[in-house]
């Protein structure tokens, strides 16, 4: 086995769709048949080796600093088809059954696809079964090493771990009652030993092995189950001498029984999830991490870099969790991200249109990166060997804190003098239902949930409007033509609560980020959600408040053009902040309630204004579910707090819909 020491600092993970997402371009002109395979393949190359490229220059510079954490569409199925659990027994994958596995044909249906841990990223899930037929194909990730070292690049390829593998999976329609896909773990032991001892021959030094199932309770297996299944499986891989060494991450929170069984297993290296965040969750955590890892020859990632949210590190406070660890007993110690950065955008330096003092405050995926190596330095020499970066941190931390921009004492006087505790709207149910007969809807009236389509010609209007070919009033009256034909094809249905359709928001979280003071959005914050599709999280800067009415015209001008009712439409508290990101310095929970204040305002003017019925949507309420069955209770608590604000002081004949 070989023996090239591990970085002093990395990342676990980068974003792959490109800086000006040129992946998801040229994803969507392959699959339109814009260019041909050739034409892709080539582009994904390029993208990847610029990313490297970029990576060397911001400062991983070591072998094996960076993680080439490469997929064309999403990194469980391309571990999935590496390590053969889907596939059958072909040989290998080509570009049409891969794409089809993602996005299905006319013939067959995709994979399901759905949320990867607590996270705003999807994946695609393998369905597996007693009968499933694994097939290595180890040439697809030897490709993508070789492909990096032609370009001058020692790169560290990865791989979802066996146990989050099938964890993460489900049982096919035909497997039999009651199949555990974690039953077939030996058999994918087996299959990953293929893989890494290929890429041992190769001559690849490390692969990282990534385990968040280690930090979540699932439904599949009960925490010291999974524990006990790693301790297994990496017996069996680490056991082995023909092979690369070997990085276990686990990112997304606190491991529990799962830190003795990976350190037990021993492993040449662990990385483990040590932002603010999952400290403040998980009390003691750096010092039980410390106590195990302790006197061994492990070398221990310290994930102290947040890569899950878009602030600058306190570089003073991160530095301080990494000395804590050193006095307990860390003898080989690294600095890396907390989780794969594909989470946050590429870099706050192209964003010209932040207020100065906001962007200073930022820190995206770039300057992680530089955050890490400055923690490295200071690790090593002191923070005078990296005082500029402790400088601006120093600064960033001390602006933030002070600005008005922040702390608004009127938002933190009126949510302090809400009550206490969960709230409910008066008077109850049974007396709502009768005081909103007056609306006189049929016993069972039909809708729609909201939004219609953003057709080909809003789209156009919306850009014409942003380079400034279409004015302010023209734009308005393209918008209001929509409006018109939206109510009119709902009346010509028969639809009995008729909706306005949308057309004037770009988003259901943006729009409302970018009238709400206490948020900020980026022109180029673009982040993978699955595929070729990216979404631009807003920003929680401070405390929260509606500056003006935000929805209550579009709601005026399109009940003027019906008798029936039509619905105001707002986006509730839980959804805007699990779409954003968020404050670190106050819980999630306060923002959530000043968000709920901000909308009972526009419910009120909604009300003013002749809309009786008003539908607060909250499709992520689970999204923000904690990982930790013993933390969501009290989440739920807060959440359906923040809901029931929106609604707290409606009128008894307002009626709502969610």
């Amino acid at each position: 086995m070989s023996s090239s020491a591990f970085p002093t600092f990395t990342i676990e993970g980068y974003p792959r769709v490109g800086a000006n997402r040129e992946l998801k371009k040229a994803l969507e002109s392959f699959w339109a048949g814009r260019i041909d395979e050739e034409t892709f393949t080539s582009s994904a190359h390029s993208i990847r080796v610029e990313n490297y490229a970029r990576l060397r220059d911001l400062g991983l510079d070591q072998d094996y600093a960076i993680p080439a954490d490469v997929a064309l569409y999403d990194q469980v199925l391309e571990t999935a088809v590496t390590v053969g659990l889907i596939g059958g027994d072909a040989a290998e994958i080509d570009l049409t059954e891969y794409f089809a596995l993602a996005r299905g044909t006319a013939e067959r249906s995709p994979l399901e696809m759905t949320k990867w841990f607590d996270t705003n990223y999807h994946y695609l899930v393998p369905e597996v079964s007693e009968n499933t037929v694994i097939t290595p194909r180890p040439q697809r990730i030897l490709d993508i090493v070789a492909e990096a070292k032609a370009a001058g690049h020692v790169v560290r390829p990865f791989l979802v771990g066996p146990v989050t593998l099938l964890a993460k999976s489900k049982a096919t329609e035909d497997a039999g009652e009651g199949f555990n896909p974690l039953t077939r773990l030996a058999d994918l032991t087996a299959a990953y030993k293929q893989v890494l001892a290929a890429l041992k021959e190769a001559g690849v030094e490390w692969i990282q092995l990534a385990e968040p199932a280690l930090v979540a309770d699932l439904t599949i297996a009960t925490d010291q189950e999974l524990a006990d299944h790693a301790a297994e499986v990496y017996k069996e891989i680490l056991g082995e001498e023909n092979r690369p060494q070997v990085l276990i991450t686990t990112p997304y929170g606190a491991l529990r029984a799962g830190l003795d069984a990976l350190v037990g297993a021993q492993p040449e290296a662990l990385a483990v999830d040590l932002a603010p965040v999952t400290l403040g969750n998980e009390k003691g955590y750096v010092e039980r991490v410390a106590k195990a890892v302790a006197g061994t020859d492990i070398t221990l990632a310290a994930g102290v870099i947040d890569g899950r949210n878009i602030w600058a590190a306190d570089l003073r406070e991160r530095l301080s969790v990494l000395e804590e660890l050193k006095k307990g007993g860390v003898e080989k110690l690294a600095v890396t991200s907390s989780v794969s950065l594909q989470h946050v955008p590429h870099t706050v330096a192209v964003e010209k249109n932040l207020p100065v003092d906001v962007a200073g405050w930022l820190s995206f995926a770039d300057e992680k990166i530089g955050e890490a190596k400055a923690l490295a330095a200071a690790l090593e020499g002191g923070t005078v060997a990296a005082a500029d970066a402790f400088a601006r941190s120093d600064r960033a931390v001390r602006t933030r804190r002070e600005s008005a921009r922040t702390h608004n004492q009127a938002v933190q006087d009126r949510v302090a003098a809400l009550p206490d505790g969960q709230v409910a709207r008066q008077p109850e149910f049974a007396g709502r239902v009768e005081a909103q007969k007056v609306l006189n809807l049929p016993q069972l009236p039909t809708t729609t949930i909201g939004s219609f389509p953003q057709t080909t010609e809003i789209r156009k209007a919306r850009a014409d409007h942003r380079s400034g070919t279409l004015t302010d009033d023209q734009y308005v009256d393209a918008l209001k033509d929509e409006v018109k034909s939206v109510i009119e094809l709902q009346e010509r249905l028969g639809i009995d609560v008729l909706v306005h359709g949308e057309p004037e928001r770009n988003d259901m979280v943006q729009y409302f980020a970018e009238l709400l003071d206490g948020f900020v959005t980026t022109e180029h914050g673009w982040v993978q959600s699955y595929g070729s599709r990216c979404t631009r999280p807003s920003i929680v800067v401070g405390d929260v408040s509606r500056p003006k009415a935000m929805t209550v015209e579009w709601a005026k001008y399109a009940q003027s053009l019906s008798e029936k009712h039509v619905k105001g439409m707002l986006t509730g508290p839980v959804t805007i902040l699990a779409w954003s990101f968020t404050r670190d310095d106050v819980p999630k929970s306060v923002s959530a309630d000043q968000i709920g204040v901000a909308l009972a305002d526009e419910v009120a003017d909604l009300e003013a204004a002749g809309i009786d019925i008003i539908q607060i949507d909250e499709p992520a309420l689970r999204e923000l579910l904690p990982l930790r069955e013993e933390d969501r209770p009290a989440y739920l608590d807060w959440a359906v707090r923040s809901f029931r604000l929106v609604s707290l002081d409606a009128k008894p004949t307002t009626q709502i819909h969610t």
